[in-house]
């Protein structure tokens, strides 16, 4: 990586990714087998499906984001959701609710307590094979290591997992979320914790797909103390993302204004 894209994220991010909140089929379908290659194929957390695309309940409320390379054809890099409260019924948990149910330390924080409409999980983070070809990796849903925080001869940074958790943050935000919760491996909570991202943790650790911790963040906490270094990355993928929503609320304002037939 040049000096200048160590030090301006969002130009060396601009370089070889692209972001998406993924708001239409198209783009979902291409979430969903993201997932089905990571989930099913390569970690056999979930059964193959015969349409090769990895779906549970919760996405009929959820929002999605999709890293893909920027050239064209675009291939798919990463993905990750957030889980809403169900409009239809919204005392039903979230995923993380029913895995860490006996382990959650509700004097810390209690999510049943909470306005529902307030909370949401981040969910579902993988990153495609074909960008986890490190050794070791291989059994990794999103790769990070020591060493991508590195400033030695040939500095790196974690691009695929930080714009994931940065695409997650927008669509929390732009969803009106004040709390996000995450089921995270500690590796992982433990590089976000170096972004300045404060992951706290609220419960037992549990065996799930490996050790998890039930932990909170807050957006606006995120979104205060995120340290400099990432404000060019993050003003880019919240643009990218909230222009998306605006289209789409263009098209649905349009779309009601259009005489009946």
């Amino acid at each position: 990586m040049q000096l200048f894209d160590r030090f301006n994220l969002g130009h060396g991010f601009s370089k070889y990714f692209r972001i998406d909140a993924a708001l239409d089929d198209a783009l979902k379908d291409e979430v969903y087998r993201v997932r089905h290659t990571v989930y099913c194929e390569d970690l056999h957390f979930e059964p193959e499906r015969p349409d090769q695309r990895e779906i549970d309940a919760y996405d009929a409320h959820s929002v999605h984001c999709l890293l893909r390379t920027v050239s064209e054809p675009y291939h798919p890099v990463g993905c990750a959701r957030i889980v809403l409260a169900n409009p239809a019924d919204p005392e039903a948990p979230l995923p993380f609710e029913q895995t860490c149910a006996a382990a959650l330390d509700r004097s810390i924080i209690d999510p049943a307590a909470l306005p529902r409409d307030r909370i949401a999980e981040i969910s579902r983070l993988a990153v495609h094979r074909q960008f986890r070809r490190r050794k070791g990796e291989e059994r990794s849903r999103v790769p990070v290591r020591d060493e991508d925080f590195s400033t030695g001869d040939q500095p790196r940074f974690p691009f695929i997992p930080t714009s994931l958790l940065l695409g997650s943050v927008a669509l929390a935000e732009r969803s009106g979320i004040e709390n996000v919760f995450v089921l995270t491996e500690p590796r992982l909570a433990a590089h976000f914790a170096k972004l300045g991202v404060e992951v706290r943790q609220i419960g037992s650790p549990i065996e799930h797909r490996g050790q998890r911790i039930p932990s909170v963040m807050q957006i606006e906490e995120i979104i205060r103390n995120m340290r400099s270094i990432l404000h060019p990355l993050w003003h880019l993928v919240r643009e990218r993302i909230g222009s998306e929503f605006d289209e789409m609320e263009r098209r649905k304002q349009a779309s009601a204004q259009e005489p009946a037939a």
